[in-house]
């Protein structure tokens, strides 16, 4: 049996968000640095730009996390390949090429704690449920999910939409139930969140870093004709059309 402070806080870091087996813990300030670098530290922490670090609790239950992101394991924990033979290994390759996000990704299983490498980045936490059970993400924000959670690749519906849209051919979809835990380029207050009931999100850029997948994505012209796109200085948007949620970064 092993006791440890992970989740204790302290004068320098605190616990900012729980959900299933994930607890968030927020360095409020870092208190080892030296005097050359601890004027820079101080105004970091108090613009917001602090270490976080994501614990998993286990409890006989599975995790996947991104390639690399484990830290330390606590107790009888044992870390597993999510690749079941040759033909498995070649096909997470190849979608981990297209998406560019690591294909093969580890799997902990057991009774402990997995901590994981600390990061700038925010630190979102999401119930697929709220997301009908499927959720797309962006490049680079996969960090973990639960292991009831299946990891897929989504090609766009059309290649205009890949290529003018700024979006890239695929990314990565979230399928199942469970959390899921994002790095976001921005924290949670600063999102905007748009649910749509059979309705039309435009957006000037690619500003959205996830969506259900129930959306369609398009790039169209904003407006109906090609001179109005350029008299209006906006030309191409993207378009996410139907049922369902988008998470925008609009200032990130």
């Amino acid at each position: 049996m092993i006791n440890n402070n992970v989740l204790q806080e302290s004068t320098a870091r605190k616990i900012i968000a729980q959900l299933g087996c994930y607890s968030v813990i927020e360095y409020e300030k870092d208190i080892s640095v030296g005097p050359a670098s601890a004027q820079t530290a101080y105004f970091m922490g108090k613009m917001g730009c602090r270490k976080r670090q994501v614990v998993a609790t286990l409890n006989n239950q599975g995790v996947i996390l991104q390639a690399g992101a484990m830290q330390i394991m606590s107790g009888n924990v044992e870390m597993r390949s999510n690749v079941t033979g040759a033909g498995d290994l070649f096909k997470k390759m190849i979608g981990g090429k297209v998406t560019g996000e690591s294909g093969i990704k580890p799997r902990y299983f057991g009774i402990g704690q997995v901590i994981f490498e600390p990061t700038y980045k925010y630190i979102l936490l999401e119930d697929l449920s709220r997301w009908g059970g499927a959720l797309t993400i962006e490049d680079g924000l996969f960090l973990a999910c639960d292991e009831t959670v299946n990891l897929t690749v989504t090609a766009r519906t059309s290649l205009s939409s890949a290529v003018a849209g700024g979006e890239g051919l695929f990314n990565t979809t979230l399928v199942g139930n469970g959390i899921a835990v994002l790095e976001s380029p921005v924290p949670a207050e600063e999102l905007m969140v748009f649910d749509l009931q059979n309705d039309v999100l435009k957006i000037d850029g690619n500003m959205a870093i996830a969506w259900s997948h129930t959306l369609q994505f398009t790039v169209e012209r904003s407006s109906r004709s090609l001179v109005g796109s350029a008299a209006s200085g906006e030309g191409l948007v993207n378009v996410y059309r139907g049922t369902g949620r988008v998470l925008v970064a609009p200032i990130g």
